[in-house]
């Protein structure tokens, strides 16, 4: 049986978001990590110099100081991740993956391969879906914005 809901295109990505989530937190369970633990992972994954700001971190997860910090503090904990003052600027914080982080990650990427197939469902390209998915989230945003100054 259908509702109504079910034609609203929001509700599909709502509910398909929840599911992913889901399917992630199933996944990263043995290791006992969180989608966003795993996420900020990733982006520390890609920074072989030395680590990212805090701040940047945040930018490009879209996560505030208050979310990151304490997620950060629990990777640092578990031996993940390490975090230290800027030798420049010692009012910045570095943070990067450790080896223990890094092989961490290695085992749990290996895991969720599983869950790209389910993305595609045996149709399509990961890129056509990245580019499909980045185009609404940047119009959306756009959407928030033009809101925003209109009120």
């Amino acid at each position: 049986m259908t509702s109504e809901i079910d034609d609203y295109v929001c509700f599909a990505m709502y509910t398909a978001s929840h599911a992913t989530t889901q399917a992630y937190r199933e996944v990263l369970k043995p290791w006992g990590l969180t989608y966003p633990q795993y996420l900020a992972m990733v982006v520390l994954a890609a920074d072989d110099a030395g680590g990212r700001t805090v701040s940047d971190l945040g930018d490009e997860m879209h996560l505030d100081s208050g979310t990151l910090s304490p997620l950060l503090r629990r990777l640092e904990a578990r031996g993940f991740a390490s975090r230290r003052r800027d030798t420049v600027d010692e009012r910045v914080v570095r943070v990067a993956l450790t080896s223990e982080g890094r092989a961490t990650l290695a085992a749990v990427r290996e895991a969720a391969g599983c869950l790209v197939r389910a993305f595609l469902d045996g149709t399509g390209h990961p890129r056509d879906l990245l580019e499909r998915l980045g185009a609404i989230t940047e119009n959306m945003r756009a959407l928030a914005a033009q809101l925003r100054t209109a009120a």
